[in-house]
């Protein structure tokens, strides 16, 4: 019977790329073949095919110029400080290319690029964090999700900030493939098999604001310590000294977030890690993230990733070598 043929993956290069968005899904793509021979060909390309220095000035020479490349499976944009001002002859090589690729990839800042090419238009898409804005100021067709890590529209897929390219390419193998293949090649790299796409991007304690006043950051603090505490907000606003009603509005106000979603992104985050790195049951862990009941956190994580705690456990802990 004769053997289908590989899956070109063509990543594109341009000087002030970031070379983690290149080389992160290159390692995942060129482990996947290693294991399963004639699965992918890998093809890198610049513009004209000449070398291209990344951000962090290591220089990477690609195999040809793009307009020798090969059709590809899955075209696969990085993103770095290059495409804060897109090249018009990267962005015309995308706009009349990127519609023939059957999966169209970008990671970090890539997406600015495929944007710009009218790729995204009337899709879903996520970026780093730190350009989701700009993302969706400059391409308002773009429906931009700034809290996953990446987000798959059709057949095309969308990442968040450096290390997220990896989770995605092993997202994609696994579909190229099945899970033993992503799972072995995630062994090899010492990473998770794959976090989910809806993971967020950040801890709760960097996505929100810093209370300006000491009461209320000590407020934040003790919500991080004890997420098994009475959190309600007569709790809270008792340890800060205030009324109930004067403090959730000053909480809100200089935290950008409101008691009660404060406490709820901290028990899930609490409650996450604690299924990723430790052995305790599903019901010590409900206890520990102040959930009190099994079913309270199950209905909390099925609200906010889409999936129970027991199969995230069962997809997300991590699996050492042997």
């Amino acid at each position: 019977m004769p053997q289908p043929d590989p899956r070109t993956v063509l990543l594109v290069l341009f000087d002030d790329v970031q070379s983690l968005d290149v080389t992160g899904p290159l390692e995942v793509f060129a482990g996947a073949e290693r294991l399963a021979p004639g699965s992918y060909r890998l093809v890198t390309a610049s513009l004209d095919g000449g070398p291209v220095r990344t951000s962090s000035g290591l220089t990477l020479v690609p195999d040809l110029a793009l307009t020798a490349a090969p059709d590809p499976h899955t075209l696969l944009v990085p993103g770095g400080e290059g495409t804060r001002r897109p090249d018009p002859a990267l962005t015309a090589w995308l706009r009349a290319r990127g519609p023939g690729a059957t999966r169209l990839v970008s990671v970090c800042t890539g997406a600015l690029l495929v944007a710009a090419a009218g790729l995204l238009d009337g899709r879903r898409a996520t970026t780093h964090w730190a350009y989701c804005e700009r993302l969706a100021r400059e391409h308002p067709a773009v429906t931009v999700e700034p809290e996953p890590i990446y987000v798959r529209d059709g057949h095309v897929a969308t990442s968040a900030g450096v290390t997220s390219g990896i989770d995605l390419a092993l997202a994609l193998v696994e579909d190229d493939l099945d899970r033993e293949v992503a799972l072995t090649v995630a062994r090899h790299l010492v990473v998770f098999l794959r976090r989910p796409g809806n993971q967020a991007q950040f801890s709760v304690q960097l996505s929100a604001q810093t209370a300006s006043r000491e009461p209320l950051r000590e407020v934040q603090r003790w919500i991080t310590d004890y997420p098994d505490a009475d959190l309600s907000v007569e709790a809270l606003a008792a340890r800060a000294r205030l009324s109930p009603r004067h403090f959730a509005r000053a909480f809100t106000a200089e935290t950008g977030t409101t008691p009660g979603r404060y406490v709820d992104r901290v028990r899930l985050e609490h409650a996450r890690r604690l299924l990723e790195d430790t052995s305790a049951s599903v019901e010590e862990v409900a206890r520990a993230g102040g959930y009190g009941t099994p079913e309270a956190m199950r209905r909390a994580f099925l609200k906010a990733l889409g999936t129970a705690p027991s199969e995230y456990r069962r997809r997300f802990h991590p699996v050492l070598p042997r």
